[in-house]
């Protein structure tokens, strides 16, 4: 019984390593997983209790059985057996497309990276790069809406920032869910968006099969009443102006549509608007289809040089540089409604009919987003600037001509706060930011558009170009 047993040291460590193996997986993953939910769990039932919206028990469920759910689905089960005699192809072929398409869709939503991490986040990078200004056409139609509706954060697409500006804005009011393009699908990124309650869009895609499981995600997300957030637009906008509207996520959630007996769903319209949009040159650049297209590197390169760039400037000099982002709240937009004013029942309308009244909602919902845009300076000036391109003029008859424009918008109702005492020193503020940025010339305290820059100072005054000169107010 006392015999020595003698192993090789490869042995020994192999049956080291099974051990410690077995260890981690039955002790250690447990209790650290228990851990997470306990967590997790704290942190849901403390939003909970403060949110406007609650997190809805949709959002919670795993991502396997939301993959399972969409799978499953009659439709998509329709849509698979047609695709494969379409195709030819086996079923269990295109069960598994539709497999991949799912897992690809699917969030891994985390309440925990949700407000802990991504509200940090979000909140410290807004502030590090602009002066956040919030304004709501109707507070008190915000706070009226049916907790238990549907509810849908419509608004215009200026930059990758809107994403980070409006989750922090309403972490106190509800999560959100977000449609992101294949530009976030890159490791570790996804997997961070995804625990955000993001969901993954190849937006150009054709492939009938994967809109279908895209549909069912839009459309059993919506009933189960996740809050979520759609740029109507489609995309960034490359020359500053509003966009048509695109009708598909609005067809998505609002296809089997039951106005008697399915919860209302809510549309909130929100204006967006900076003083420097980051991705503003290499957005006006893409308006010129033979521009030189730059390489992966020289884009690493330079969003490199401009971080460490805006990471060592001090507060002062950020604030003068990027200035203001400003969001407004419009007023609330009722699906419910909407069908009663119309006397419709989306669900029992063919296609063509439906879409008629989805194209009609989406232009609705685009001019009450465009009503709340907000009038930032650096737009107010480079439109300026630009009716006086040829002329060298002073600062003061600048910002002579700006104050002018500004009492007219305020005459159309347009969204601007700048009140007298201000607006001197924030349009002074605007003007050496677009010399600064090189797009404006000075000669003898004189200044003018620069040639060079003239692109940009428009895509900057078409931010407002809604609001163009009513001739019965001039």
């Amino acid at each position: 019984m006392d015999t020595t047993v003698t192993l090789p040291s490869w042995v020994f460590l192999l049956l080291l390593l099974t051990a410690l193996l077995l260890v981690l997986d039955r002790i250690l993953l447990p209790g650290f997983r228990w851990y997470l939910r306990r967590r997790v769990n704290r942190v849901i039932e403390e939003v909970n209790t403060r949110l406007d919206i609650e997190i809805r028990p949709f959002q919670l469920t795993r991502k396997q059985a939301l993959i399972d759910q969409l799978v499953f689905d009659d439709k998509v089960v329709v849509a698979m057996k047609e695709y494969a005699a379409e195709h030819n192809m086996p079923q269990e072929v295109v069960q598994a497309k539709v497999l991949r398409y799912a897992n690809e869709i699917a969030p891994s939503f985390n309440a925990y990276v949700y407000f802990r991490f991504g509200y940090w986040l979000a909140k410290g990078l807004g502030r590090m790069l602009y002066r956040i200004r919030v304004g709501f056409h109707d507070d008190n139609q915000l706070s009226k809406i049916d907790p238990n509706s549907s509810v849908v954060f419509v608004m215009n697409h200026r930059s990758n920032m809107d994403y980070v500006l409006v989750s922090f804005l309403v972490a106190e009011r509800t999560a959100l869910s977000y449609a992101v393009g294949e530009w976030a699908r890159i490791w570790p990124l996804q997997s961070l968006i995804k625990s955000m309650g993001a969901f993954f869009v190849r937006r150009n895609s054709r492939n009938a099969l994967y809109r279908r499981v895209l549909e069912r995600y839009v459309n059993l997300a919506t009933r189960a009443g996740v809050c979520q957030a759609v740029f109507l637009e489609g995309g960034l906008t490359r020359d500053g102006l509003l966009r048509q509207p695109k009708q598909g996520f609005l067809d998505y959630m609002l296809r089997d549509y039951h106005a008697d007996i399915d919860r209302d769903v809510v549309f909130v319209p929100v204006g967006i608007n900076y003083d420097r949009v980051l991705e503003d040159l290499s957005l006006v650049r893409k308006l010129d289809p033979q521009v030189e297209k730059k390489s992966l590197w020289f884009v690493i390169r330079t969003s490199f040089r401009f971080a460490l760039k805006t990471l060592l400037m001090s507060r002062r000099k950020r604030w003068l540089r990027f200035g203001y982002a400003s969001v407004n709240f419009g007023s609330p937009v009722s699906v419910h409604e909407f069908c009663q004013q119309q006397a419709i029942d989306l669900s029992n309308l063919d296609q063509a009919s439906r879409f008629e009244y989805i194209e009609k909602l989406s232009h609705q919902l685009m001019a009450e987003i465009a009503d709340v845009v907000p009038v930032l300076p650096v737009a107010l000036m480079s439109e300026v600037i630009l009716e006086n391109q040829s002329e060298w003029l002073s600062d003061l008859e600048l910002k002579t001509r700006a104050a002018k424009r500004i009492e007219e918008l305020q005459r159309q109702g347009a969204p601007i706060k700048l009140s007298a005492n201000a607006c001197e020193g924030v349009l002074s503020s605007a003007l050496s930011m677009l010399e600064g940025r090189g797009f404006i010339e000075n000669r003898d305290s004189l200044v003018r558009a620069d040639p060079a820059g003239l692109d940009v100072l428009k895509y900057y005054a078409n931010s407002i170009g809604q609001w163009k000169t009513d001739p019965d107010l001039t």
